[in-house]
């Protein structure tokens, strides 16, 4: 729902007729704040990049996971798909 929310296709990679899928892959720390973000993205696919880096930028706190009832860093990956038409 958040990406639904957030999501604007880049005008100038809508132009170039840019898409494709960008995995994201980011870590929920023990406090439930979004760190070290990486993403890929198709070829020439900067815009798409730079758009999927902005929506994961504005993700809420999260509740850590747990382990033995302690919270632990959680990784996560997130395929975002941008497609035109």
């Amino acid at each position: 729902a958040h990406i639904s929310k957030h999501f604007n296709y880049p005008q100038s990679a809508a132009d170039e007729g840019t898409q494709g899928r960008v995995q994201v892959q980011f870590v929920i720390d023990k406090q439930g704040n979004v760190t070290d973000v990486k993403m890929r993205g198709p070829k020439g696919g900067e815009l798409l990049e730079k758009e999927a880096q902005r929506i994961i930028s504005k993700l809420p706190k999260f509740t850590p996971g747990k382990q033995r009832g302690k919270p632990v860093r959680t990784r996560m990956r997130l395929p975002i798909r941008f497609k035109l038409g």
